[in-house]
């Protein structure tokens, strides 16, 4: 089988289309034939050593796919060759077959676009644990969402309309802004590029209040932190909540007076954890994702796919902050 493998510390230049054997399910494990892997910032950042998780090289980034079960190992019940299966594993996915704990998998209805599936579970699963579990968000209540046309923004934007929040959408770019709109956000926010002086950090507060609205923001999801989270930060209502989700502008260092005076909370955002920690309420919340789909409330935008041997031009559109949307390697060439 073909991957693309990472075999030292570095960018997508460094990663490698190779040959390999297949792979054979082990106890409690399937093997599954990839049809569609999609790209997420952690596949920039594990690629560079950069990621709270360091699988040994070589090793194949990748962490989210959809494809068809081929093989079943021992001690697995409940799965059969030939059933269509989405799952977030980690790493090797960018891979014609990876050996996948059954325990990760769930079933993709046959309706359902493969690509679409690959881009399903970890943006909106973690757009909906950060929301519900974290930010207690309720029909009412209003929602800014930063960077809100990547997988993450979008999902979050999705899911906040879909139960009931006011959704101001805030990105970098016109395109960006008509992707938001199509996603249901009722107000946009066009910000520009860090880094930002006191003035500019002051402006863009001032812009965040005036969306926000007299109480302010009772929920703030970020997913990409830098120069942007403080502007944010002021905005933030009385006993609001301040969702971490990520860091691709850098980590920022927030004056935790403003916390004192809003009497807010700034919640950490670890999916991943939540799911391994509680993996009956993440079935739960997948069940939930897979309903909303069904209704046409949520819907994966996958907005540019690759083949295998280009997976690299996609990570390199993560790591420059450039995508719309979820970008998806398919296997089929």
């Amino acid at each position: 089988m073909r991957a693309l493998l990472s075999e030292m510390a570095g960018g997508p230049e460094t990663l490698k289309l190779t040959n390999l054997p297949d792979p054979v399910a082990g106890a409690g494990q399937v093997v599954v034939r990839v049809g569609a892997c999609a790209i997420n910032y952690p596949d920039v950042l594990i690629i560079e050593d950069r990621y709270q998780v360091r699988p040994p090289r070589p090793f194949a980034p990748g962490g989210e796919i959809a494809g068809t079960i081929e093989s079943v190992g021992a001690g697995v019940s409940g799965w059969q060759v030939g059933e269509r299966v989405v799952a977030v594993i980690g790493h090797g996915g960018l891979a014609e077959k990876v050996a996948a704990p059954a325990a990760a998998l769930h079933r993709l209805p046959d309706v359902r676009d493969i690509a679409e599936g690959a881009a399903l579970l970890l943006t909106y699963a973690t757009s909906l644990h950060a929301l519900l579990d974290r930010g207690r968000l309720a029909a009412g209540h209003s929602l800014l969402v930063l960077g809100a046309a990547g997988g993450v923004g979008l999902a979050a934007v999705e899911l906040g309309k879909a139960f009931g929040a006011r959704v101001v959408a805030a990105v970098s770019s016109e395109a960006k802004a008509a992707a938001a709109i199509a996603a249901g956000a009722d107000e946009v926010i066009i910000y520009d590029r860090a880094p930002f002086d006191k003035d500019a950090s002051r402006a863009l507060a001032d812009r965040f209040k005036a969306a926000g609205g007299r109480g302010g923001f009772d929920v703030i999801y970020d997913p990409v932190g830098g120069d942007y989270a403080e502007p944010a930060l002021r905005s933030i209502a009385w006993e609001g909540r301040y969702l971490v989700v990520g860091f691709p502008a850098g980590i920022p260092k927030l004056p935790l007076n403003l916390t004192l005076l809003k009497s807010c909370d700034v919640c950490g955002v670890f999916w991943g954890a939540f799911a391994a920690r509680d993996p009956a309420a993440n079935a739960a919340h997948v069940d939930t994702l897979f309903r909303l789909w069904v209704e046409g409330r949520i819907a994966p935008r996958v907005t540019q796919r690759f083949p295998l041997a280009q997976s690299g031009e996609a990570i390199a559109q993560m790591a420059a902050r450039a995508a719309i949307g979820k970008l998806v390697v398919t296997m089929e060439d």
